[in-house]
């Protein structure tokens, strides 16, 4: 274990030997492997937005195989998906990367902001996850529910010692359309999972827009269109660099974009990326090229 990864491990001051050692599988897997950075490969897009929307563009995507390997071949530090995902292939792949049981899940059908929970920590153990995802959406009304379903979760995790990962995407209630990226609001989401003892906290890159009216005074007098100052914010605000904070690489861009935002991810003190569409969407070859790229930049090589 290196001096950087201890560093991270003794700030979660409460956790077992068991959390610690499935952080540490994620923290010290692959490429990036004891720089205290991370690239996790997320595949649950398929609730999301079906699976010709999700794969049809790189139809060997369809098969889970598929992710596993290009998670393992490109040197990534965990695969994150829900259970039938994870399930096709948790033999073949038994002990090759750290896996992450994404536990609820909504569909691009249903009308409520809000996801079912699909998966258990059984399932994460039985299938030997270092940790279990939850999504949560602040904003909605039913995000109530949603917290109370991961501190559930999340204590029965503890207790086996697998960690926890929690998606915090702003959404619903009085917060609009235009707010939901706004840099108050996303720090204000990752701060409430930050509070629910997430592990790691996963949210999107905020923009320099500020929405909520109580909040602009706090703003005021800081020039926020830089991202890797926006990024320097969201990680302040999970207890001030205390939690580990990833950031989801969002809708397919242009690689370009990509690699921009790993270098204001880094720049900025987060610790990495949870990019799926932008990497399983393209063919492999390119995949494997963007993602050896992205871990260049996290070492500082570009």
């Amino acid at each position: 274990m290196t001096p950087t990864v201890k560093a991270i491990l003794d700030k979660y001051e409460s956790d077992n030997p068991g959390v610690k050692t499935n952080l540490a599988r994620i923290l010290m897997q692959g490429k990036l492997g004891g720089t205290g950075k991370l690239i996790i490969l997320p595949v649950d897009q398929g609730f999301e937005h079906g699976p010709a929307r999700s794969f049809a563009i790189n139809p060997a995507a369809y098969d889970p195989h598929y992710h596993y390997q290009l998670a393992i071949d490109a040197g990534l530090s965990a695969y994150a998906a829900p259970l039938g995902m994870l399930e096709a292939g948790a033999d073949t792949f038994a002990g090759q990367i750290p896996t992450i049981l994404k536990l609820n899940s909504s569909n691009s059908w249903a009308t409520q902001i809000n996801q079912a929970v699909t998966g258990g920590v059984d399932d994460a153990l039985r299938l030997g996850c270092s940790a279990i995802g939850f999504t949560i959406y602040p904003g909605a009304d039913e995000v109530f529910d949603m917290m109370e379903e991961i501190k559930e979760l999340s204590a029965e995790a503890k207790a086996v010692g697998i960690a926890t990962v929690i998606w915090s995407y702003p959404r619903g209630g009085d917060l609009p359309k235009s707010g939901e990226l706004a840099l108050d609001v996303g720090a204000y989401a990752a701060h409430m999972a930050t509070l629910l003892g997430a592990h790691i906290i996963k949210v999107k890159l905020p923009g320099d827009h500020i929405e909520q009216k109580d909040a602009k005074k706090s703003y005021e007098g800081t020039d926020w269109s830089k991202q890797s100052d926006r990024v320097a914010h969201v990680v302040q605000s999970c207890f001030a660099g205390r939690r580990i904070v990833v950031f989801s690489g969002g809708a397919a861009k242009g690689a370009d974009a990509v690699y921009q935002d790993a270098r204001d991810i880094l720049a900025g003190g987060g610790n990495g990326s949870i990019i799926g569409r932008n990497t399983f969407q393209r063919p492999r070859h390119e995949a494997l090229a963007m993602l050896d790229k992205l871990v260049r930049i996290y070492k500082g090589e570009e």
